[in-house]
C-alpha cells in the first residue's frame, strides 16, 4: 500500500524515500486536512488526514531553486540514476548502489532527492502550464 498524491498533478510517493511532505521544498502554502475536510492547525496536524498544496506563479522562483538544489545533491548521479530505471522494472539498495558506484547510504540519499527532482518537475510543469498546481497529498 503507498501514499498518493491527486488534483492537478497526480503520482505516488516512493515508499520508504519521500515523506507525504515532500512538495513543501519547492515552497507554496500548504494546509492540513482532517478527514472532513477541514483545515487543522498544524498542532492538530496529527488528526490529518491529507496535505492541500497551492502553488502560483508567485512560486515560480522558489520552485526552481528546490529544483536546482535536487539537481545539485545528485550531480553527476543524476544521468545515471535515469539510465538506471529507463531500464529496468524493479531495483534495490544494492542493486542500485553497485550501478552508481557508491555506497547503499549514499543511495538512499540519492534517491530521496531524486524523488524530491520529479515531483518538483511537474510542479514546474504544472504551474507553468495551468498558472497554478493544487493537490492534495494523503498521510
Amino acid at each position: 500500500m503507498g501514499r498518493y498524491y491527486s488534483g492537478d498533478i497526480e503520482g505516488k510517493f516512493w515508499f520508504g524515500v519521500q515523506g507525504s511532505d515532500d512538495a513543501i521544498h519547492f515552497g507554496g502554502t500548504y494546509d492540513y486536512i482532517d478527514g472532513e475536510g477541514e483545515v487543522v492547525d498544524e498542532d492538530e496536524q496529527d488528526e490529518a488526514v491529507e496535505m492541500y498544496f497551492h502553488f502560483g506563479q508567485e512560486d515560480v522562483e522558489s520552485i526552481k531553486e528546490g529544483i536546482q538544489k535536487c539537481l545539485d545533491e545528485l550531480g553527476e548521479n543524476h544521468e545515471k540514476i535515469e539510465k538506471f530505471f529507463d531500464e529496468r522494472d524493479s531495483y534495490n539498495d544494492e542493486i542500485l548502489a553497485n550501478a552508481l558506484e557508491t555506497s547503499v547510504p549514499k543511495t538512499r540519499s540519492l534517491l530521496e532527492h531524486y524523488a524530491r527532482l520529479r515531483l518538483g518537475l511537474k510542479i514546474e510543469n504544472c504551474v507553468g502550464e495551468k498558472g497554478e498546481c493544487n493537490f492534495t497529498a494523503e498521510l
